[in-house]
Parts: C-alpha cells; sequence; structure tokens
C-alpha cells in the first residue's frame, strides 16, 4: 500500500466521522442529505459483499466493517434517531435518475458478467455520483454550515487522494483500473467547485458557505 491510497482511506475515514460526529453532538441532520447517505451505504454493501468470500489483509477486512458499520449508523440517526430534525423539504433529489442509469451501465461495463463483478462496478459507478443530492441540497438552500462542508471538503480530498494513489500504481506497478479511474475522475470533477468556495469562503473564517446569487 502506498502513502496516497492510505492518506485517500483516512481522509475518507475522518469525513464519516465528522458527519457522525455533527450529527451526535448537535442532535440535528440539518443540512444533511439522507438520500446522499444511503446511496454511500448502498455503495458499500454491494462493494464489500466479498467480505464474506475472500480475505486479502487485517487492514482490508477492518475498514470494511468500519465504513459499513458508520455509514448505516449516519442513515440510522438520520431517519431514525433524529428524523424530526431531517429537513426532507430541501432533499427532493429524484435518486432514480441515479440509479437507473448506474444499473444499466453495470450491466453494459464490467470485467466479469457475474454477480459479484456486476454488484462491484454498480457500487464504483454509484459513489461518483452518490454526493450529487446532498451537493443539490446545497444549492436548493444556497448554504451549507461550515462542519458539512468539511464532511465534504475530505470527502473530495479521499477521491483526489485515490487519482494520485491510480497514477503510482501505473508507473510503479503497471496497474490501471479503467472503471474505477474513470468514475474516480468523475466524482472529483463533481468536487471542483465546492473545492474552490471552501478555500475561499469557508477557510476565510465564515461560519457558513453561502453560494453566489445568480444574476
Amino acid at each position: 500500500m502506498n502513502v496516497f491510497r492510505l492518506a485517500g482511506d483516512v481522509s475518507h475515514l475522518v469525513a464519516i466521522i465528522i458527519l457522525l460526529l455533527k450529527i451526535w453532538r448537535s442532535k440535528s441532520c440539518a443540512g444533511i442529505s439522507g438520500k446522499s447517505q444511503v446511496l454511500f451505504a448502498l455503495v458499500f454493501t454491494t462493494r464489500y459483499l466479498d467480505l464474506f468470500t475472500s480475505y486479502i489483509s487485517a487492514y482490508n477486512t477492518v475498514m470494511k466493517v468500519v465504513f459499513l458499520a458508520m455509514s448505516y449508523a449516519t442513515v440510522y440517526l438520520i431517519y431514525m434517531r433524529f428524523r424530526n430534525t431531517n429537513n426532507s423539504e430541501n432533499d427532493t433529489f429524484r435518486v432514480e435518475f441515479l440509479l437507473v442509469p448506474v444499473i444499466g451501465l453495470s450491466f453494459l461495463e464490467n470485467y466479469a458478467f457475474t454477480p459479484m463483478e456486476i454488484m462491484w462496478t454498480f457500487s464504483i459507478f454509484l459513489e461518483a455520483v452518490a454526493i450529487m443530492p446532498q451537493l443539490f441540497m446545497i444549492t436548493k438552500t444556497g448554504e451549507a454550515e461550515s462542519i458539512t462542508t468539511h464532511y465534504l471538503f475530505f470527502l473530495g480530498l479521499y477521491r483526489a487522494l485515490y487519482i494520485a494513489n491510480w497514477v503510482w500504481r501505473y508507473h510503479t506497478e503497471g496497474f490501471f483500473d479503467q472503471i474505477a479511474v474513470v468514475s474516480g475522475v468523475v466524482q472529483t470533477i463533481f468536487y471542483c467547485d465546492f473545492f474552490y468556495l471552501y478555500v475561499t469562503r469557508v477557510l476565510r473564517g465564515r461560519g457558513k458557505m453561502s453560494l453566489p446569487m445568480p444574476i
């Protein structure tokens, strides 16, 4: 394992911890898209089915269990424990517009036409777009709390570091996973505008990140 992948895993873990702590400490899930969190839980569920069929390393197994547990804990807090604070009126992204093409693409573009491989491919494609309900929610409300933007920053950083990981592996091992790389690049593109706003607004001390008003 190289430093870029390790840093990416840590950034991913930090992002989820920030989100969980935000919900738990504030006793509120306001500003958080439950739909995005359900999609991420679905990503981990379909990707880590091999948890029951293959063993790679202790690190790999532990991280899979942690991400699964934390993603479902987040969904539980949003839709059960603190459901009264869930502002569903702003969480209105039509997830079927993501799921239908992702499912279709998973059957068309995969490395082997087997249930496990199709599920893995589905998880890769879905992860690339799972953040869209959250970004749509921020666009709809026009602002986001700094703690939510910290979560999104570390989530985007995780993807950017994984791109560096793939570049490193290509140059050192000759390894290239076209499906993962293309999906990762697409997902990182979704964060580009957010990164700019995060640096120019949140890191300058504002309590919330407000989006620029349209002319």
